[in-house]
């Protein structure tokens, strides 16, 4: 397939402006809004926080372009019911979420108690096309082992609930709460993807098949994989980074498989432990190298990963920008270094939320 298009979905916080602590005010904001520009705004789970997405895309130019427009958007609906949006992977201040009031949401919270009153977590979701069920599958199988260094680039939540938790993406550990989420085995085919994910709901613990919380899955609504395992990124060039690299990692997949190239057969047990490490130093120690399985510098790792995607980033153009993105966050750190460095300063959490809202809007 040549042409692939490229989505991106961003969670964002809805923080007061003054203690920098979530407000429950999504809905509300939401029956104001009248439009989205390029792409949609939808409610989440919780009411202290919300979605947009962009439209499809064909360059890395016209997707940031979509990105900077929706935060613009929903930061102008957010002012306007008193509230600002941050691009930060959790509630760094203390929180009491609020579950949206959908019959959906209602049951979710029947059903995993405290597993939803702890889960106000903002991801960033990468939808890449793919032409068929059977190469998204066969995509799927090949890029499990190179989805950890995407979360470590994007590594944004250290605080949670006014603590530091130790991680840079402590999300990734609420999330992971979620029985149906994390790393998957191999599936070898899409039949086998199908069986297994009804098999997940015929055991009566998901509500439906849109609770397949993997890190990287088919899409139901679109003809795309999904790549859900990054936090919201702080700034909207570490987004349009995520979704080249995304890309990439797609379309070579898809060419390995058109090729006859077997998946490598990684356990997802090492695949757990590689997702943990990135979570827990994000940039700020050692990775797991997916070509070793063993410790390796997160730079090394992350260019590892640009150069196992060369080729397609060459053939959409967009190996020189990736470059340079790369560079740029390798340099500056990611959401989580930022947050560190900001309370750092500041001795506040409610003070860095609020810087944190304005990097969101100006920062990227």
């Amino acid at each position: 397939m040549t042409g692939r298009t490229v989505g991106v979905e961003e969670e964002f916080l809805l923080v007061d402006p003054d203690s920098g602590r979530p407000r429950a005010v999504a809905a509300a904001l939401l029956a104001r809004d009248e439009h989205s520009p390029g792409g949609e705004v939808e409610l989440e789970l919780q009411q202290q926080q919300i979605e947009t997405a962009t439209s499809p895309c064909r360059t890395l130019e016209e997707l940031g372009r979509e990105l900077r427009g929706a935060r613009a958007h929903t930061r102008q609906m957010a002012s306007a019911g008193g509230v600002e949006i941050a691009a930060v992977g959790g509630p760094a201040a203390e929180f009491e979420a609020e579950v949206t009031p959908s019959p959906r949401y209602r049951r979710v919270a029947e059903r995993f108690g405290m597993t939803v009153s702890d889960q106000l977590t903002c991801g960033c979701h990468v939808h890449v096309a793919v032409e068929s069920e059977d190469e998204a599958v066969a995509v799927l199988d090949r890029i499990r082992g190179w989805l950890a260094p995407l979360l470590a680039l994007s590594a944004n939540s250290p605080f949670w609930g006014g603590k530091d938790s130790e991680y840079s993406s402590y999300r990734s550990q609420v999330w992971s709460r979620w029985p149906c989420s994390g790393v998957t085995d191999l599936f070898g085919s899409a039949r086998a993807y199908r069986d297994t994910v009804e098999a997940m709901v015929e055991s009566g613990t998901v509500l439906d098949s849109g609770m397949v919380y993997f890190d990287a899955r088919v899409s139901e609504n679109y003809p795309t994989v999904e790549i859900r395992v990054a936090d919201v990124c702080l700034y909207a060039d570490d987004a349009v980074l995520l979704g080249s690299l995304a890309r990439g990692l797609v379309d070579t997949a898809a060419r390995d498989w058109a090729a006859g190239r077997e998946a490598p057969p990684i356990r997802s047990e090492l695949l757990k432990l590689a997702a943990w490490r990135a979570g827990r130093s994000g940039l700020d120690a050692e990775l797991v190298d997916p070509a070793t399985l063993r410790p390796a510098k997160a730079e090394a790792v992350v260019y590892g990963l640009v150069d196992h995607v060369r080729e397609s980033l060459e053939q959409y153009g967009d190996y020189e920008v990736t470059r340079e993105l790369v560079e740029q966050v390798l340099r500056r750190g990611n959401g989580a270094r930022w947050q560190r460095d900001a309370y750092t300063r500041t001795g506040d959490l409610s003070e860095m939320l609020t810087q944190a809202a304005k990097v969101t809007m100006n920062g990227g």
